[in-house]
This record gives structure tokens, C-alpha cells and sequence, in this order.
């Protein structure tokens, strides 16, 4: 699996998995394509097997841009049928590692990693495990259902 910057010709494949894993959100391309115009307020990875994209995962710095980032797992999405084969968890590391490069060019080092997710959701185990995130708040009814606001603290 080779983990890489999501680039505009990516858009494609990246919003076909976006769609399939997203059900209740629409307009996958044009969500997808936004978030990549947003470089480098935000970094957009892909976990790619041969030349299939098999997932993506988007990072965005919070609250401006500072020489110790606040950055957000804002959303991360792998093909159903490559679940539990720990693909999730090494898109995170490797595109972990090639944000904090990226942060560490421009004089910057990361502080914090915030990530929301569904309260039901089995992806947190992956974060605590992954991130050393613990769930700080609960948040009732805030999208489909309950979140979770979980904080990586001094990453």
C-alpha cells in the first residue's frame, strides 16, 4: 500500500469511495474537490493498492496558521471491502508522518489532533489505539447521530 498526496486527477476515484462510505452526504466530487482547493489549510492523503484508490483521509489545521498546529482528523474513509485489514490505521500513520513534514517546512510543529466521530462509531478504538485520543465530550443528536469529540494531546 503506498500512502500519497491526493492530487486534482484524484478526484475521481477519491469521491467514489467518498460516496460509498458517506451514504447521507452528497455531492462526493464537489465536497472532495473543495477540501483539496483548501491546501494548505488542509492535506488530503490516499491509500492506494496498485493503481486502485482504496482510501483517503483529510487533515486541517484549526484556528489559523500557528507555530504549534491544532489539526483535525477531519474525515477519513477506506473501501468496506479492505476493512480490518489495518488499512485505516496505516493511512493514518504514514499521512501523520508526511503532515508533520509538511508543518515542520514551514516552521511549524504539531501540538494537538482533534478528531469528531459518530459516538457508535468502531473507528474510535482505532484513534485512542492509533492517536492516544480520549473522548473529551459527548455531543447529542449534532449530525446523524451522537459525537464524540476526541483530543490527541502533545503528538
Amino acid at each position: 500500500m503506498i500512502v500519497r498526496i491526493m492530487e486534482e486527477k484524484d478526484l475521481e476515484d477519491a469521491s467514489k469511495v467518498h460516496s460509498e462510505i458517506f451514504v447521507r452526504q452528497k455531492l462526493s466530487y464537489e465536497w472532495l474537490e473543495c477540501t483539496l482547493n483548501a491546501f494548505p489549510r488542509t492535506l488530503c492523503y490516499l491509500s492506494v493498492i496498485g493503481d486502485k484508490v482504496v482510501g483517503y483521509i483529510v487533515w486541517a489545521q484549526k484556528s489559523g496558521f500557528r507555530p504549534e498546529v491544532i489539526l483535525e482528523l477531519e474525515q477519513i474513509a477506506v473501501l468496506p471491502k479492505h476493512h480490518g485489514q489495518g488499512i485505516g490505521t496505516e493511512l493514518i500513520e504514514k499521512s501523520l508522518a508526511l503532515v508533520k513534514d509538511h508543518l515542520s517546512s514551514q516552521g511549524a510543529a504539531l501540538k494537538h489532533i482533534v478528531v469528531t466521530t459518530r459516538a457508535d462509531n468502531y473507528a474510535q478504538n482505532i484513534y485512542k489505539q492509533v492517536l492516544g485520543a480520549e473522548v473529551e465530550a459527548k455531543i447529542r443528536n449534532l449530525y446523524s447521530a451522537d459525537e464524540v469529540f476526541m483530543v490527541a494531546r502533545n503528538v
